[in-house]
């Protein structure tokens, strides 16, 4: 029955057929080609990075994430980022965090209340060296983003908490950023009264000091660790 149905139609129509029949088969092939992996960014942090004083929507960490989705990188962002925290927390909570996300990058933004606290240096320093060891066991490429004291703290306090993000950097081997709010410190309305944390204003200049070290980073740019892209 079928044979005499096919003897009946035009052969145009038949072509046709058959034509609709590959398109339709080549677009449900497509339809099922697995979608690009998702990497997970994990950033460690303190108020900074955890938009303190702000709606969570204006801090650097949302337009990063904004940023990723516009330029379409396959990155889940996650903030565990706490006002108030040392390196000392971090390296706490770090493990926990790690075994929770599986993250394929860490973004360290830590030291900043250890020096507001006056901690020595050298403690800085260990627990920094210890969140890379721990992130790199993980399976994590790491970024720190560097703090300084303003100057009345010491000159001596001062120059040995700065001089504590690049040794760490250097023995490490991991990129830096060596001094997280430059772009902003001194710029007038960037920062909040407290003199501390940065404004809304301030949010896109943070995430434009650090993007160039951290995309080449999620993008497995070879010259990630080139000064051009990860010191100042």
């Amino acid at each position: 029955m079928a044979a005499v149905f096919f003897r009946h139609l035009a052969p145009g129509f038949i072509v046709c057929g058959l034509l609709l029949t590959a398109l339709c088969y080549g677009h449900t092939a497509r339809a099922d080609e697995p979608a690009a992996e998702e990497g997970t960014l994990l950033i460690l942090g303190d108020s900074i990075s955890a938009a303190y004083g702000l709606d969570e929507r204006e801090g650097w960490v949302q337009l990063l994430r904004d940023r990723l989705a516009e330029q379409e990188l396959a990155v889940k962002v996650v903030n565990a980022s706490i006002s108030g925290e040392t390196s000392a927390g971090g390296l706490t909570r770090l493990p926990r965090l790690l075994s929770e996300y599986s993250p394929d990058w860490l973004v360290l933004e830590l030291g900043g209340n250890d020096g507001l606290r006056g901690y020595p240096p050298r403690a800085l320093h260990n627990n920094l060296a210890r969140m890379v060891k721990l992130a790199r066991e993980g399976g994590a490429e790491v970024l720190i983003l560097g703090m300084q004291m303003p100057p009345n703290y010491g000159k001596a306090y001062t120059k040995a908490f700065a001089a504590v993000y690049p040794k760490v950097a250097e023995e490490q081997q991991v990129p830096l950023v060596p001094f997280f709010l430059e772009t902003v410190a001194l710029v007038e309305g960037a920062m909040q009264t407290d003199g501390i944390h940065p404004t809304a204003k301030a949010q896109p200049a943070l995430l434009d000091h650090v993007w160039p070290c951290l995309e080449a980073i999620l993008k497995a740019n070879e010259d990630a660790r080139s000064d051009s892209l990860c010191t100042s």
